[in-house]
C-alpha cells in the first residue's frame, strides 16, 4: 500500500513554470515587466532547464515565439506584462492564428482586487483576444493553474493549432497553493481510417485531372518526403497554399506552382478544370480561391467568374 504525498507549498508562479516544464517547454520570449515577477523569479530558479530570451520589444518577443511553434510544432511561449506589452504581442498572436501556429501568450494582469475598476494599463484579455486567439481565460485561482496550463498546451497543439492567451493577476502569482501537478498533455490527432483511404484510393484511380493543394501547419521533413512519394508515384498535380511553398520540392515534377498574393492564369485554369481536388491541411481561404470565386461555397461547383468550363468538383479533406 503506497501512501500519496501531499503536494509541498508553492507560489503561483513556481506553479505556472513547472507545469511549463512538465509540458515539455524549454525556452520562451518575454519583455520583462514587474506585473509577473513571481514568475520571472521562478524561471530563475530553473534557468539551467529553461532558456528564457529578453527580447527589445514585445512584437519581437511574440514574433520569435510564433517561429519557433512554426519550427518544432511545439507551443512557442512568450510572456508579457499588462497593457501595452500585451497590445505589442497582439501582433504574434494575429500572425499565429492566420497560420495555424501553436503559440502560448502569458500575459502579467493587474490584481485581482483592482480589476474593473479601470487600474492602471487594465485590459480585459479575454475581450481583446477573443477573435484573435483560438483560447483567451485568465487565471483567478492558483489552485488552478495545472488544469489552465495543461488545456493550453492541449488547445494550441489539437486539431487546428493555434494561439492561447492566459491572463496571470499579479496577486495570484505570489499566492501560495498546495496544489498536484498535471500529467504531461498529449494533443489530439487527426488520423485517417482504412476506409478513407480506400475511398482517396478510388477517387485518384478514376480522376482524370486530379489536383493537389497542399498546406496548413504541422509539417515534418518525414512528412513532406510522404506527399511528394504519394504524388509523384500517382501522378497528381500539386499546388501549395499561400507562404507553403517548401512543402514540396519545387524541383519535383509534380509540382505545378502555388496560391498567393499573385497566381498565375493556368494554375487558375488548372484548378477550375479538375475533376477531383485533394487538400491536405489547407484552408480554402481568401488566397487559395481567389476571394471565393474559384470554388463556390457551400458545393465547390465550376468556376464561373473566369470563364471556364469545368466538370463537378470533389474535394478530400485530409487533416
Amino acid at each position: 500500500m503506497t501512501t500519496k504525498t501531499r503536494p509541498l507549498p508553492r507560489t503561483g508562479g513556481k506553479v505556472l513554470v513547472d507545469q511549463l516544464l512538465i509540458h515539455g517547454a524549454d525556452s520562451g520570449y518575454c519583455v520583462p515587466g514587474e506585473s509577473y515577477l513571481e514568475v520571472l523569479d521562478a524561471l530563475f530558479d530553473q534557468r539551467e532547464h529553461f532558456t528564457l530570451y529578453n527580447a527589445r520589444h514585445e512584437a519581437g518577443a511574440a514574433n520569435m515565439a510564433e517561429a519557433y511553434g512554426k519550427l518544432t510544432g511545439r507551443p512557442g511561449i512568450c510572456l508579457v506584462t499588462r497593457g501595452p506589452g500585451a497590445c505589442h504581442a497582439a501582433i504574434g498572436v494575429h500572425i499565429a492564428q492566420q497560420d495555424s501556429t501553436p503559440m502560448i501568450l502569458l500575459i502579467g494582469q493587474v490584481d485581482r482586487g483592482s480589476m474593473d475598476r479601470e487600474a492602471f494599463q487594465e485590459i480585459d484579455y479575454r475581450v481583446m483576444f477573443g477573435g484573435v486567439a483560438k483560447w483567451v481565460a485568465q487565471i483567478e485561482d492558483a489552485r488552478r493553474i495545472p488544469e489552465y496550463m495543461a488545456r493550453a498546451f492541449r488547445v494550441a497543439t489539437s486539431g487546428r493549432p493555434g494561439p492561447v492567451v492566459l491572463a496571470l493577476p499579479e496577486d495570484m502569482l505570489t499566492d501560495i497553493v498546495e496544489v498536484e501537478d498535471a500529467p504531461p498533455y498529449l494533443p489530439s490527432r487527426p488520423s485517417v481510417g482504412v476506409d478513407e483511404i480506400e475511398k482517396i484510393a478510388a477517387l485518384v484511380s478514376h480522376a482524370e485531372r486530379p489536383l493537389m493543394l497542399v498546406g496548413g501547419s504541422g509539417w515534418t521533413d518525414e512528412s513532406c518526403e510522404q506527399i511528394r512519394t504519394f504524388a509523384e508515384t500517382n501522378g497528381i498535380p500539386v499546388a501549395c497554399s499561400f507562404r507553403r511553398q517548401d512543402i514540396l520540392d519545387n524541383a519535383s515534377d509534380c509540382y505545378v506552382g502555388d496560391f498567393g498574393t499573385a497566381v498565375v492564369p493556368s494554375l487558375i485554369k488548372r484548378l477550375a478544370e479538375a475533376d477531383l481536388v485533394l487538400v491536405v491541411g489547407a484552408r480554402l481561404g481568401e488566397m487559395t480561391t481567389r476571394t471565393y470565386t474559384t470554388l463556390a461555397a457551400p458545393n465547390p461547383s465550376p468556376d464561373v467568374a473566369s470563364g471556364w468550363s469545368a466538370a463537378p468538383k470533389c474535394q478530400v479533406w485530409w487533416r
